[in-house]
C-alpha cells in the first residue's frame, strides 16, 4: 500500500510518499509559497532518481500544488510511481480536533464540517488543513482519506488536567480548555520509549520532551497522556523559539496599555516576536543562541538558561504529578541534535534518580543515554510523526 501523507500550511505544503509493506519514504518534498511566485521541491529516495527544485512553479492555490506533486511522483524518468492509481490513501496532519476527536478518522463530509468548526480554535492552522484535504479531493477523487489530528492523543487526560480555573461556563459555553499539541509526536515516542522498558504500558511513566522551535512537554501514564504543556492554543507552556511560554496573563493588559496596543497585537507579540528570540535579541535559532553564548553574549546565554530551566521544572512537576517516572524522552529538532542542551536539562536533576551518561549523550539517533547510577532511563528518539500518519491512514483505510 502507497500512502501519501500531506502536511499543508496557508502558503505551503510537505508531502511524504510511504510504501506501507517496509514503513519506507519513497518521495518526499515541499511545495512553498503557494499564490505568490511557488517554489517546489522532489526528493526521491530511490536510487537512480534525481532531486528536482524549481522555483516560479504556478501554483495559485493548493490543488495546483497536489497536481506538481502528483506529477513528480509518476514523472517518466525520476518519478517512484507508474500512475496515480497506485496512490492508495491520503492521510492528513490536522492541527486541532477540539475535543471531538481522541483518535483519526476516514474523512468525510461529518468530518468536515467539524475540522470547520474547530477554526476559532485554530485559525492559522485548520482553514490550511482543509485547504489540503479539499484540494486531494478535487485533484485524487474517490481516494479515502484520512485525518489524523495534533490533539487527539491528549484527549485521555483528566478533567483536572485540563479545566482552567476561570469561571465553569468558558468551558461549558466556548470549550476553552487545555488541548495540548505536538500529539502525534508525543505518542510515537512515548509508545517507542514504553517498548525500550519492556513493552508492556501498565504501570509506565513517561515524561516526553518535544523541544524545538515549538517545545512541549507531556505526562504519560500507562501510554496514555495524563498532562500537557501546551493549552488551548500552542503558547502556553515551556519558552519556544518566538513563543513566550507560560507568564502571568495580566502581563497582556499591562503592555497593551504601556505601549498603547490592542490585546490582539500584544497577543501577536507573545507568538512570533517573544520566547528565546524575545530575551536574546539574536535569534529563534537555537543553533545561533549557542554561537552567540560562546562569544560572550550574556542575553543569548539567558535565553538558554531560561529555556533550560523551564523544562527542568516540567520535568519535575510531571515526576510529581505521575509519582515517580520511569522514563525521560527527548525528541524533536533541539531535543535530538543538542547535547549540551539535554546535559544542562538534567543537571541538578540527581535527586530524583536522574542522570546521564556524557559520552553516550553525544551520539545521535535513537541513544538510551541513561547514567550508570540513574534510576530512571533517559532516551534520545527521533519522532516520526509522518510515519504515524501513514500507519494510522493504512489501519484506518484496510478496515474499509
Amino acid at each position: 500500500m502507497n500512502i501519501l501523507v500531506i502536511n499543508a500550511g496557508s502558503s505551503s505544503l510537505k508531502y511524504q510518499l510511504f510504501d506501507m509493506e517496509t514503513k519506507e519514504i519513497k518521495a518526499k518534498g515541499l511545495c512553498e509559497r503557494i499564490g505568490i511566485d511557488g517554489k517546489f521541491t522532489y526528493k526521491p529516495q530511490v536510487e537512480g532518481k534525481e532531486t528536482i527544485s524549481a522555483a516560479d512553479v504556478p501554483m495559485p492555490t493548493h490543488s495546483e500544488a497536489i497536481q506538481a506533486v502528483l506529477s513528480a511522483l509518476v514523472d517518466e524518468k525520476n518519478g517512484v510511481l507508474k500512475s496515480m492509481k497506485e496512490i492508495d490513501a491520503v492521510g492528513h496532519r490536522v492541527l486541532h480536533g477540539g475535543q471531538k476527536f481522541s483518535e483519526s478518522v476516514l474523512i468525510n463530509d461529518a468530518v468536515i464540517e467539524a475540522i470547520k468548526e474547530c477554526i476559532p480554535l485554530g485559525p492559522l492552522h485548520n482553514p490550511a488543513n482543509l485547504m489540503g484535504i479539499e484540494a486531494c479531493a478535487e485533484v485524487m477523487p474517490g481516494v479515502p482519506q484520512v485525518a489524523v489530528f495534533d490533539t487527539a492523543f491528549h484527549q485521555s487526560m483528566p478533567k483536572s488536567s485540563y479545566v482552567y480555573a476561570i469561571p465553569y461556563e468558558y468551558y461549558e459555553k466556548y470549550g476553552v480548555r487545555r488541548y495540548g499539541f505536538h500529539g502525534t509526536s508525543h505518542r510515537y515516542v512515548s509508545a517507542q520509549a514504553i517498548e525500550l522498558l519492556g513493552g508492556k504500558a501498565e504501570g509506565t511513566r513517561v515524561i516526553t520532551c518535544h523541544l524545538g522551535n515549538g517545545s512541549s512537554m507531556a505526562a504519560v501514564k500507562d501510554g496514555k497522556c495524563f498532562d500537557t504543556s501546551m493549552g488551548l492554543t500552542p503558547l502556553e507552556g515551556v519558552p519556544m523559539g518566538t513563543r513566550s511560554g507560560s507568564m502571568d496573563p495580566a502581563i497582556v493588559e499591562f503592555i497593551a496599555n504601556k505601549e498603547g496596543i490592542s490585546v490582539s497585537e500584544t497577543l501577536t507579540m507573545l507568538n512570533k516576536k517573544s520566547g528565546v528570540l524575545g530575551v536574546s535579541g539574536v535569534s529563534s535559532d537555537f543553533r545561533d543562541l549557542d554561537a552567540a553564548a560562546a562569544e560572550g553574549n550574556e542575553r543569548a546565554q539567558l535565553a538558554l538558561d531560561i529555556f533550560a530551566y523551564s523544562v527542568k521544572k516540567y520535568i519535575g512537576s510531571y515526576t510529581a504529578a505521575l509519582g515517580g517516572v520511569d522514563a525521560v524522552v527527548f525528541t524533536a529538532g533541539l531535543g535530538e541534535n543538542s547535547a549540551e542542551m539535554r546535559a544542562k536539562i538534567v543537571e541538578g536533576l540527581e535527586y530524583l534518580g536522574i542522570e546521564i551518561d556524557a559520552e553516550k549523550n553525544a551520539k545521535r539517533g535513537t541513544v538510551d543515554i541513561t547514567g550508570a547510577n540513574s534510576k530512571v532511563k533517559v532516551f534520545v528518539i527521533p519522532t516520526n510523526e509522518e510515519l504515524v500518519i501513514a500507519m494510522d491512514t493504512q489501519e484506518i483505510v484496510s478496515a474499509l
